[in-house]
């Protein structure tokens, strides 16, 4: 991008982020923004970081917690940014210090002076690389992705993926076909690796008895999810049927649905949030980062986000790390190289539910993959050189 571009692209970006500080300023009431608008819109308890040698940066809980593995691996000091509240959180916990990313305009003052900036799948932010190159920073994108309903909007931009990956010295794509798609938007040095998250293998945090009878984990479910799942089971469940919503400002409608069902067909029915957990034909997991902890007394998970289109599916190694047999539904776009990495894993119509879980379902499988191996080596070799 001529230096011109870059002026222009600023000014625009400069320009909505002064026309938008009456809207932030609102949202910022909303207890979902309280911490995250202010530091990120006009770095509010959110000074640069102190360490200076490996920052990496993802948006949320997710991509956060998939990072524990290579922070254990590279040699120096890891600081870690995120965007989202609870990635923020993970990300002070994970990461050897924690901060959100200020949004692009404030990022020259605010950029360090680290050694080398990693940044997970899809943070493609223009700022983010231009000033990490201009304080003398590798740069590399890792478990870069571009899925099958995104690509063509991709390409309507792709003027600006170029400008970006002009500033990007290495990128690790999840697939082959993430690699040729990559290498389209001006992509340079692309290697497939596969999905970083196949490396994680998660731990429950507070183990809790397992109940007598099968559970049945229905995870990460989006708007009208439950109610298409839950039509799977019209009469008494033999199960233990526990959902756990994605979103949690969706806490309290799913309760009113679940509630009334459960009401309606005689089942029991308790709320975590309420009552904590106990064994009940329907349980509502109402409260966040407690999905790991429900996989871990799960006999079979049912992923959400892939029975309703636009979401992409979820993540099918967390609940296979601990034997479950997993369903999904079919638009898992988000998710192909992840499935990829688990055997037996079964892609269904919601009306193929029932009949499937009548069935024996064996756990799914997954399969060995160290798809970090590539990335550890970029950053250590870049500290090596700059000591």
């Amino acid at each position: 991008m001529s230096m011109w571009l870059l002026f222009i692209y600023v000014g625009v970006i400069t320009l909505a982020y002064l026309l938008a500080l009456p809207f932030l300023f609102f949202l910022t009431c909303k207890a979902k923004h309280r911490r995250s608008l202010p530091a990120r819109f006009w770095l509010w308890n959110n000074p640069p970081f102190d360490h200076h040698d490996v920052w990496l940066h993802a948006c949320s809980l997710g991509e956060v917690n998939s990072l524990l593995p290579l922070k254990e691996r590279v040699k120096g000091k890891v600081s870690i940014s995120a965007i989202t509240q609870t990635g923020h959180t993970a990300a002070c916990e994970v990461g050897d210090e924690g901060r959100f990313l200020p949004f692009e305009v404030l990022l020259p003052w605010w950029v360090g002076k680290q050694k080398v900036l990693v940044v997970t799948e899809a943070e493609l932010w223009l700022m983010l690389f231009v000033v990490a190159k201009r304080r003398g920073m590798a740069t590399a994108l890792m478990n870069a992705r571009i899925s099958d309903k995104s690509y063509h909007s991709y390409m309507r931009f792709r003027w600006l993926y170029r400008a970006i990956f002009a500033h990007v010295d290495a990128v690790f794509a999840q697939s082959e076909a993430d690699k040729e798609r990559l290498v389209q938007l001006g992509a340079r040095h692309v290697v497939v690796t596969g999905n970083i998250k196949a490396v994680h293998v998660p731990t429950a945090k507070v183990h809790y008895p397992k109940p007598s009878r099968r559970v049945i984990v229905v995870a990460s479910t989006h708007e009208g999810e439950e109610a298409l799942i839950l039509g799977a089971f019209v009469k008494k469940p033999l199960d233990m049927l526990i959902i756990v919503p994605r979103h949690p400002e969706r806490f309290k409608s799913v309760d009113l649905l679940l509630g009334g069902l459960a009401k309606e067909r005689g089942w029991t029915y308790r709320r975590f949030s309420q009552e904590g957990f106990g064994e009940c034909d329907l349980f509502l997991c109402d409260t966040m980062g407690a999905l790991v902890d429900m996989y871990a007394i799960g006999d079979v998970s049912i992923l959400g986000g892939s029975f309703v289109e636009g979401v992409g599916g979820h993540n099918p190694l967390e609940p296979a790390h601990f034997g479950n047999a997993v369903i999904s539904g079919k638009h898992i776009f988000n998710q192909k190289a992840l499935f990829a990495q688990v055997e037996g894993a079964h892609l269904v119509e919601v009306g193929a539910l029932a009949a499937l879980l009548e069935q024996p379902l064996l756990p799914a499988i997954p399969k060995p993959h160290d798809a970090l191996g590539p990335v550890v080596a970029f950053i250590n070799q870049t500290l090596e050189r700059r000591k």
